[in-house]
């Protein structure tokens, strides 16, 4: 992470995080990725991805926020959104099984892609706890400290926004998500939807349609849910 991609976060989100840069856990996570890569591991996303969420979702315009865990370790897969991937790259089972609950709920036809910057382009935050792994190792970048960059995160919309919709699939994205005030925001819980927790709960928890209802009884307009067909 060099002083560049800093720069890359986007205005709004640098201008609350740009703090976060200079302290000890976020050195001592640059120096970790300097000598990974040094070290010749490859590391996903690409660093020119690494905050690709904050760029398609402005501060001021998040209105709802998907907390995922890590980024996904396999070849071509992570861009810097959770749950997503790039196009060309097969579904993977924790999105397809969202594609069915968006089904069932609001009739939208199932994408034959899992490319989800176009959720993110209309104020869907697609925030990882952690925003980096190392090809074929899931979950090696956790403790490094992305927890508190992300931390930092969901804190600053908790106090500056108002009416945001998280949702909290598993037990890990609801143990982060235990800082939101309830009464400034919707706070959505289920079971993450990997095929191992998905029938215990989050097929038929009813989020995307809870999550309009909310914003639509605020005033504010629907997250469209749709997906073009290709990316």
């Amino acid at each position: 992470m060099s002083a560049e991609r800093i720069v890359q976060l986007e205005p709004s989100w640098l201008a609350r995080l740009s703090s976060e840069f200079e302290q000890d856990y976020m050195l001592q996570l640059r120096a970790f990725l300097q000598a990974e890569k040094r070290a010749g591991k490859r590391i996903f996303p690409a660093g020119s991805e690494i905050f690709n969420a904050f760029a398609h979702t402005p501060l001021d315009r998040v209105k709802v926020v998907i907390l995922g865990q890590d980024p996904y370790h396999g070849e071509g897969q992570a861009h810097g959104l959770c749950f997503s991937v790039r196009p060309g790259v097969a579904v993977p089972p924790s999105l397809q099984n969202i594609y069915k609950e968006l089904n069932a709920e609001l009739g939208l036809p199932v994408p034959g892609h899992g490319h989800l910057t176009a959720w993110a382009d209309r104020g869907v935050l697609l925030l990882n706890s952690v925003l980096s792994v190392e090809c074929a190792r899931a979950a090696s970048h956790q403790g490094r400290g992305w927890e508190i960059f992300t931390d930092r995160v969901i804190d600053v919309i908790n106090r500056e926004r108002e009416g945001v919709v998280f949702m909290l699939w598993g037990s890990y994205a609801q143990r982060k998500g235990a800082i939101i005030d309830g009464q400034r925001h919707c706070v959505l819980k289920a079971p993450h939807p990997s095929p191992l927790s998905a029938h215990r709960g989050f097929f038929g928890c009813g989020h995307f349609r809870a999550a309009n209802e909310y914003l639509q009884s605020r005033g504010e307009n629907p997250v469209d849910w749709s997906l073009p067909q290709q990316p």
